[in-house]
C-alpha cells in the first residue's frame, strides 16, 4: 500500500510539472517572437525555469509513486539547495535594499531619486552598460513616459498643475529633467533649456524631448530604476518567507517518502518468513 507521503509527494509534484509546461511554453514563445531586447532579456530566465520546474517536479513524481529511490535522493538535494539558496536570498534583498528614498522637492506633488542614495551593490548592477542597455530597452518597450499623456496627464496641462501629479519613481526619474536643472516646461515630456547654460547636475546634459532619450541615460532614471526594484524585491522577500516554510514542510514530508521507499526496498530485498 502506497502510503500517504508519498501520496502527498506524488501529488505536489504533478501539479508543479502541469505548472511547468505553461512557463516553458510562455519561454519558447518568447524566443521565437522576440524582436527586442527587452523580450530578449525575458526568454532566457523563463526557459531555464520552466525546465527547472519541470525536471524537479517528474523528478518527485517518479520517485514518491514509482519507488525509485535515487530518484526522490536527487529531488530531495535540489529542495535543500533550494531552500538554502532562498534563504540566503531573502536575507540579501533585505540587505541590499536597506537604503535609498526618494526625497521631497518643495511644492511638488512628486519625488527625485539620486542615484548615490542606493547600496553599492545596486549601483554597480544598473551602471553596468550591458545591463543598463537591456532594463533601457524594457523601458522604452514600455512606453512608460507615453504613460503620462495616457493616463490623462494632456499636452495642455500647465507647469503648476503638472507640479502636483503623482509621479511614480521611474517616471519621475526617466521621464522629467531633474529639478535642479530648471528647464522650462512646455509639455509633460517636453522641456526647453537656454543656451549656455551650465548646470550642476550631470543630468541635466542627459536630458533631451525625443521620446526615445529623455533622461533614460541620467542617474535619476537609475535611480527611479532601483527605488522600484527596492520595493519589489521587499515583497519578493516577504513572499520567500513563506514559501520556505512551505519547502520545508514538503523537504520533511519528501524525507518521510524516502524513508518509506528505503524501507520497501529492504522488505523486497529481504522478505521477512514467517511459519
Amino acid at each position: 500500500m502506497v502510503r500517504i507521503s508519498n501520496n502527498l509527494v506524488g501529488l505536489l509534484n504533478f501539479i508543479t510539472f502541469l505548472l511547468s509546461i505553461p512557463i516553458l511554453g510562455a519561454g519558447i514563445w518568447l524566443s521565437r517572437q522576440s524582436s527586442t531586447e527587452c523580450e530578449k532579456f525575458l526568454q532566457g530566465p523563463v526557459i531555464a525555469l520552466g525546465v527547472f520546474l519541470m525536471v524537479v517536479s517528474l523528478a518527485g513524481l517518479f520517485g514518491a509513486c514509482c519507488r525509485v529511490s535515487w530518484l526522490l535522493w536527487f529531488y530531495l538535494l535540489v529542495m535543500f539547495v533550494l531552500i538554502v539558496l532562498l534563504f540566503c536570498f531573502t536575507i540579501f534583498a533585505f540587505a541590499v535594499t536597506n537604503k535609498g528614498a526618494g526625497e521631497v522637492v518643495s511644492g511638488k506633488g512628486y519625488k527625485q531619486y539620486r542615484l548615490g542614495d542606493y547600496s553599492n551593490w545596486l549601483q554597480k548592477r544598473v551602471n553596468s552598460t550591458k545591463n543598463w542597455k537591456k532594463i533601457k530597452s524594457c523601458l522604452i518597450d514600455g512606453k512608460v513616459c507615453k504613460s503620462l499623456v495616457d493616463d490623462g496627464v494632456s499636452n495642455t496641462i500647465t507647469a503648476e498643475q503638472f507640479s502636483q501629479e503623482k509621479l511614480s519613481p521611474i517616471q519621475s526619474g526617466c521621464c522629467i529633467p531633474p529639478d535642479d536643472c530648471s528647464f522650462a516646461y512646455i509639455s509633460p515630456t517636453n522641456w526647453t533649456t537656454q543656451s549656455n547654460s551650465s548646470f550642476s547636475d550631470p543630468d541635466c546634459g542627459q536630458w533631451k524631448s525625443d521620446s526615445t532619450v529623455l533622461c533614460f541615460n541620467c542617474g535619476s532614471c537609475k535611480a527611479g530604476v532601483l527605488d522600484n526594484i527596492k520595493h519589489d524585491w521587499k515583497k519578493v522577500a516577504i513572499v520567500n518567507i513563506i514559501f520556505l516554510v512551505f519547502l520545508v514542510v514538503v523537504y520533511s514530508i519528501g524525507c518521510c517518502a524516502f524513508r518509506n521507499n528505503r524501507e520497501d526496498n529492504s522488505w523486497n530485498k529481504y522478505p521477512r518468513r514467517y511459519p
